[in-house]
């Protein structure tokens, strides 16, 4: 015979009980009254089964004095799950008479099934698994099919309507023991199948109608928020509408208007056509007129387009004779620039041993004397440019008097024009005998009229052309003048290096005929030196009267200390001076030792 598991078989008479306590809690409800209070026996045995279920299988929690075994844990992690369960949690904690987490968890037990959502909060429990795996083992009746049974069966306790008094009674102390003789068959029990079996179609009747009332009710409001939305879009619709309507009403006004325009517009242009005819025979002799001054224009533009093919020729040529000098330039910096890396290198080697020995302030003021030069030079070239932009500028400006002398011309010729306008209103009386023959002389003429056109738009042409190659002269020129004026600053800077280049070769010169004498010197300061070790700076207090001429020391005699020795001496007892390349002015030096002489302040410090 095979083993059964005995968890299993504690689940099963769990979920029995469980079955059995349900069943005769909501039979003996139905034939009490339905209210229930919390000394009716069936509900007591009720809550203590509930008890057994939730507490099968929980683990085990260590705490500082003891292991806790109860079931308000996986209870309070409802009011997490379940939001409208926050209410029984925090009544719950605030009750005065509760000591154990036990009686909390009775309690809740009550007020869940005061407010018929015990199921509903069980069932959130039991889908959240792997959270009722911290307080439940993996055989237990929560966390196994047994579970969801319990809660299916828990629904038809809302059937009953419960008034128990949480408050005052003691639920800490309490023995959960089950009354098995409750669920014992009887006799009277056996007689009673049939109005069982009344009851429990009467109660699935109520739930019938409960859940059609609910179905209801979602519908209901369904409907309710589709009657708003469409009362909603017929308001916005009746809106668009009236400005759709008001649109319309524009429309048609705007349509009146134009077509009143249009009439009006096709008078005038009535009227302009009969001007012009007019107008086309005063044109003629407009014409005739402005055809000589556009001759004498064309032959001026032809003269002044050669003259400055002319000054275009003289430029280029100009210009090749510079690119030939800028070549030449060019060749001769390169051959400059190899001599100064020559010389340069031999200075970097002397400029290692000399560094103290160096001449900043004679350099600045060499390059401040040749940058001063170089601005003369090009204020002179500057002033030389504008010269040659303001002869330009003149001509420039010839030619557009020219321009004004033949608009106003043409200013006098329309002038003309209207008097004759005036005179031909005058005759047109007399003139209209001869209409028909006038008629094939203006056909002729208009001919003409075309040709003379087509003639003047090319001499437009001709001077739209001309102004362009005056523009690209004067690009060109301006370019020459930029090549004249990188010419020059080439040229500035070939005398700039050159005397550099001489500037090394003197200093170099002069560097060579010092250090000779320095070398010296330093050896008589080295052999001073080794004689006069040990001596000591005197402190400023004590240094009052002059080492030589024993004068006593003042603004006029001010103290010079040597740096070797030690020797106080005053400015005029100090003559012997050694001229340095570093500095502009030669410095004292000291008549034992032949050290450099510091001018001594009054804190002791050189």
């Amino acid at each position: 015979l095979a083993v059964k598991d005995p968890t299993a078989v504690e689940r099963a008479n769990l979920l029995n009980m469980a079955k059995l306590s349900i069943k005769g809690l909501i039979e003996s409800a139905l034939s009490f009254g339905r209210t229930l209070d919390s000394d009716y026996p069936p509900l007591q045995q009720f809550f203590v089964v509930m008890e057994h279920c939730l507490k099968h299988g929980l683990k085990v929690r260590k705490s500082f004095l003891s292991y806790n075994k109860t079931i308000w844990g996986p209870l309070e992690l409802v009011e997490k799950l379940y939001p409208e369960a926050e209410e029984i949690a925090a009544s719950v904690r605030d009750l005065p008479g509760l000591k154990t987490p036990l009686g909390r968890a009775r309690a809740w037990l009550r007020l869940a099934l005061m407010q018929k959502k015990m199921a509903d909060y069980l069932r959130c429990l039991i889908i959240q698994r792997d959270l009722l795996s911290e307080f439940y083992e993996y055989h237990a009746l929560m966390m196994e099919e047994e579970g969801a049974v319990i809660v299916g069966l828990l629904v038809g306790l809302n059937v009953i309507d419960a008034n128990l008094c949480v408050k005052g009674e003691d639920l800490d102390s309490q023995v959960g023991v089950i009354d098995f003789s409750m669920y014992l068959k009887s006799d009277d029990d056996i007689g009673g199948k049939e109005r069982n079996e009344q009851i429990a179609a009467i109660l699935d009747q109520k739930n019938y109608v409960e859940e059609l009332n609910r179905q209801l009710n979602s519908t209901v409001n369904s409907l309710h928020a589709r009657v708003d939305s469409l009362e909603k879009s017929n308001t916005k619709l009746i809106e668009e509408l009236a400005i759709a309507k008001n649109n319309i009403i524009k429309l048609q006004e705007e349509n009146h208007q134009l077509r009143s325009e249009n009439t009006l517009i096709l008078m005038k242009t009535q009227h302009h056509l009969e001007a012009t005819k007019v107008d086309v025979e005063a044109e003629l002799q407009t014409y005739k007129h402005s055809r000589q001054g556009l001759d004498e224009m064309y032959n001026e533009a032809r003269r002044q387009l050669r003259e400055e093919s002319q000054l275009r020729q003289d430029m280029e040529n100009e210009l090749v004779v510079q690119v030939s000098m800028k070549h030449e330039i060019e060749l001769a910096m390169k051959l400059l620039e190899k001599d100064i890396h020559e010389k340069q290198d031999t200075l970097i080697g002397l400029r290692q041993q000399l560094d103290e020995v160096k001449a900043i302030n004679v350099e600045m003021y060499q390059k401040l004397q040749v940058s001063e030069d170089a601005m003369k030079e090009k204020n002179e070239i500057i002033g030389r440019l504008e010269d040659k932009t303001n002869q330009i500028n003149a001509t420039m400006k010839q030619l557009e008097q020219r321009l004004q002398q033949a608009e106003k011309a043409q200013m006098e010729a329309e002038a003309e024009d209207e008097k004759l306008k005036q005179e031909y209103v005058n005759k047109s009386e007399s003139l209209q005998k001869e209409f028909s023959q006038k008629e094939k002389q203006l056909l002729q003429l208009e001919t003409d009229l075309k040709i003379e056109k087509e003639w003047r738009q090319t001499l437009e042409d001709d001077l739209q052309k001309e102004k362009e190659t005056v523009t690209h002269l004067r690009i060109e020129t301006q370019e020459i003048i930029n090549l004249k004026k990188e010419f020059l600053k080439l040229q500035e800077k070939n005398k700039q290096l050159k005397r550099i280049c001489q500037d090394q070769e003197a200093a170099l010169q002069e560097l060579a005929s010092k250090l000779s004498e320095s070398k010296l010197k330093i050896e008589d300061i080295k052999e001073a030196n080794k004689a006069l070790q040990g001596q000591v700076w005197l402190k400023d207090k004590e240094a009052t009267h002059c080492k030589l001429c024993e004068k006593e020391f003042s603004l006029s005699k001010r103290k010079h200390h040597c740096r070797n020795c030690g020797e106080i001496f005053c400015n005029a007892c100090s003559d012997n001076e050694l001229p340095l390349p570093s500095s502009p002015k030669p410095v004292r030096v000291c008549d034992s030792c032949h050290a450099i002489l510091i001018q001594r302040c009054s804190s002791n410090v050189p």
